[in-house]
């Protein structure tokens, strides 16, 4: 498989939080890098909206996102 990525991804296993749109949904980052992440979700990710704030408490860090895909419980984001 040929890698298309900007910048490689790291795994990971960090609780975060996406702010966005008067909510605040907790989720876990799986993989990320310098351009993005992949984020798990234990519910469907039919709620969370197209632009958001993530919120990584551990590395105090609040990225502005959009979303780059979506599946089930996951979704890719880039970082604006």
């Amino acid at each position: 498989m040929v890698e298309t990525r900007n910048a490689p991804r790291f795994r990971a296993a960090m609780p975060a939080q996406i702010e966005g749109a008067g909510d605040k949904i907790s989720c876990m980052v799986r993989d990320i890098s310098t351009s993005g992440a992949a984020l798990q979700f234990l519910n469907t990710t039919d709620r969370i909206p197209a632009r958001f704030t993530l919120v990584i408490p551990e590395h105090g860090l609040k990225l502005p996102c959009r979303v780059a895909w979506r599946a089930p419980f996951r979704i890719g984001v880039a970082f604006l």
